[in-house]
């Protein structure tokens, strides 16, 4: 369970968050849907299924319809934000983010496509197949000690004069991950109960935000974190953005702090932060893999919830499961139990 829990340093980052979750409304969030359904990225209105679509019976007594962001160009949500941001900043100029690889990937993807200058500092625990795609599209990679992600950002700020783009703390960013629950409610107008994963918040924020702004009061919205990186999940009992050592299987739901502004909006909108552990969310890559279905650890995280009976009172209901991404290697699935 999580332990070393610190409150978030106030001048932890360089780059602070000049907006509430007041400044999120429903006429925002449908302009970034626009922005990012137009963007020339390509992002995908990605499929939403029922479970009894796949190939593998699943004994649990609700209807389940899973939204394939696994299918995503990029191969994560990520992208949505990312159109946001970019479509919403000078072109041409010289960014700096950090990621454990999907939302580095979607950086170097729409860098490459803006003609912009980037650089993704990473924690050196991240896959090296990660760094060198994210260099292949033409990005530099800084590969430090976890701990040390923010400072590396910040000398890059002050010395280079570099622009950060935050990986989940941002006002554009979460407006463009909204657009996933815009989609969701075009298939399911009223889901009784929506599952998210959460890392860093930003995906749980923007979808949390979409449907209960667009006047879906009633559907429950569960955000899912890695018991070893819960910093959500404590954050809620502390009352405040928290940071802790992190450390799970799902690189990708493991910042070492909570953002600001989602931490705001899932106060306001998520039900309840779950946890579920590292051999849970193993369990869930091999079953949605045996469905037909490749997911990454991180994108499982919500599927995990379900299937390890996190989520309460969801006999009978029409519940939506958010499988936000789907990078994983051939060589990643050997470690995962059949």
């Amino acid at each position: 369970m999580c332990t070393s829990v610190v409150t978030v340093p106030q001048c932890q980052c360089m780059v602070d968050v000049p907006v509430s979750a007041k400044a999120i409304t429903l006429d925002l969030l449908r302009d970034a849907r626009e922005t990012v359904r137009t963007s020339p990225l390509g992002v995908i209105n990605t499929p939403m299924i029922p479970w009894c679509q796949t190939t593998l019976p699943l004994n649990i007594p609700c209807n389940i319809h899973i939204k394939l962001e696994n299918m995503q160009r990029t191969g994560s949500f990520k992208v949505r934000g990312v159109a946001n941001q970019f479509a919403r900043r000078p072109k041409g100029a010289h960014f700096v983010t950090m990621s454990a690889g999907n939302y580095g990937k979607s950086f170097a993807y729409a860098s490459k496509h803006y003609g912009s200058k980037g650089k993704v500092v990473m924690p050196e625990t991240a896959l090296v197949s990660r760094s060198t795609l994210i260099q292949n599209f033409g990005c530099e990679v800084e590969r430090v000690p976890t701990t040390c992600l923010m400072n590396v950002v910040n000398r890059c700020v002050q010395e280079e004069n570099m622009t950060f783009l935050h990986s989940y703390d941002d006002l554009d960013l979460i407006a463009g991950h909204a657009s996933l629950g815009f989609e969701v409610l075009e298939v399911m107008p009223q889901p009784d109960v929506v599952v998210v994963c959460c890392g860093g918040g930003g995906l749980l924020a923007g979808v949390a935000a979409a449907i209960k702004l667009a006047g879906c009061e009633k559907t429950r919205i569960y955000g899912v974190e890695p018991e070893g990186a819960c910093t959500m999940y404590k954050s809620f009992i502390e009352k405040k953005p928290v940071s802790m050592d992190t450390k799970s299987i799902a690189s990708g739901l493991a910042p070492p702090f909570a953002g600001t502004l989602p931490y705001e909006l899932c106060q306001l909108y998520v039900e309840e932060i779950v946890l579920v552990n590292d051999e849970e969310i193993k369990a869930a890559v091999s079953t949605l893999y045996r469905a037909g279905l490749l997911v990454e650890p991180s994108g499982s995280a919500a599927f995990a919830a379900i299937a390890n009976d996190r989520i309460p009172d969801i006999a009978g209901r029409n519940v939506v499961v958010i499988l936000s991404g789907g990078n994983i290697g051939k060589d990643e699935l050997t470690n995962f139990p059949d």
